[in-house]
């Protein structure tokens, strides 16, 4: 009888376990829920200014910022990204030819959508004059214009989003050419992923193989999570009928199929994507970024929402494990051009609070 009772006792607890953890991550995904930790995040990062505000840092945390003023709908928001821009005179940052000096432009394109003040755009608009009168020198790594993954999330968003604004077709086709070169550059087609740059690439000749300790190729959680989120942006913007449409969709849905089976138990992606156990402790900012890409596959009806779903809840699970007690994201692996160990609850970044407002932004608009 004791041990009847034993198992019956057994029985009830690890039911009420398992149906609380359930109600628990229900409520991750209540809008109420959804919208108080968009705003805890964005409130404790604006209280915590780091970097130029036209660094590509905050390049990423104002794409974020813009999703979260969508989203909230609060007028501090706005206010607050319209301050950002009066600081910067909208401005790119000073490097011409530099994807990290231009992802800053989508936050202003958004905003002069709203308001036609068509100072938010004229600088912009000047350095893409100039970007396409002036050749782009080469050289060591810097074999095309953007030569390094990440790239593929600051400038491509912002050169279609041009074109867009102004029914221009010669920033879709600038946006088509350097987007290809880079892929043809660092897109591993065995993989699905990119390299960071030529430096881990294996078949490049004279440059001396990296790899992790179990012997696989590097590829970096965060560079691969800019481009997924690059790509759904450019897929945003970019017109049914452009002839190239395509190439990004099939890149993407690559990437998305490689991507999830990457995951780990937790829910989240590690530093070094195909080496995890080297890299204990997810990563804020990579899977921050996934989120964003997959659950806005799902609800634009090109990601398999039976397989996707599932994916995209334990991935909002695992990024809401990384929020601290006052609202700030962490586990963020500082800036970097690999994987890195040295990041912990207590790292944060603004491109981290970034990637998790953007993955807000969509996972809140799931029909679950």
């Amino acid at each position: 009888m004791k041990k009847l009772l034993a198992a019956i006792f057994l029985f009830l607890f690890l039911a009420g376990t398992t149906n609380a953890q359930k109600a628990g991550n229900e409520k991750l995904f209540e809008d109420s829920y959804i919208k108080q930790t968009m705003r805890n995040a964005l409130d404790w990062q604006l209280s915590h200014p780091k970097h130029k505000l036209w660094d590509w840092t905050n390049g990423a945390f104002y794409a974020g910022v813009f999703a979260a003023y969508e989203t909230l709908e609060s007028d501090n928001i706005y206010k607050a990204i319209h301050a950002m821009g009066e600081s910067n005179k909208w401005k790119p940052g000073p490097r011409l030819h530099h994807a990290d000096d231009h992802v800053i432009c989508q936050t202003y394109i958004d905003m002069y959508r709203i308001s036609n003040e068509k100072k938010m755009i004229q600088p912009f608009i000047e350095t893409m004059d100039e970007f396409m009168a002036t050749p782009y020198e080469t050289g060591g790594i810097r074999k095309v214009t953007w030569w390094w993954c990440d790239a593929l999330f600051m400038a491509p968003p912002a050169l279609v989003k041009l074109g867009v604004t102004f029914d221009d077709k010669k920033y879709f086709e600038l946006n088509d050419k350097l987007f290809k070169e880079c892929y043809d550059l660092l897109y591993d087609k065995e993989e699905h992923l990119y390299a960071r740059d030529i430096r881990y690439k294996w078949d490049e000749p004279d440059i001396e193989v990296i790899k992790e300790a179990n012997g696989k190729k590097i590829f970096w959680s965060r560079g691969n999570g800019w481009v997924m989120g690059g790509l759904v942006r450019v897929l945003e913007e970019l017109p049914e009928n452009w002839p190239t449409r395509n190439f990004y969709l099939e890149n993407y849905t690559e990437m998305a199929e490689k991507i999830v089976s990457l995951q780990q138990d937790d829910g989240l992606w590690r530093a070094s994507l195909l080496d995890p156990n080297s890299y204990p402790g997810g990563e804020a900012s990579g899977s921050g970024f996934y989120t964003y890409a997959l659950a806005w596959g799902i609800n634009h009806g090109i990601l398999d929402r039976e397989k996707y779903l599932p994916v995209v809840e334990k991935a909002w699970a695992g990024m809401n494990s990384l929020i601290q007690p006052d609202g700030r994201v962490g586990w963020v692996q500082p800036i970097g051009a690999d994987p890195r160990k040295n990041f912990s609850a207590e790292s944060w970044e603004v491109y981290g609070t970034g990637a998790y407002l953007l993955a807000g932004s969509e996972v809140i608009k799931l029909e679950r």
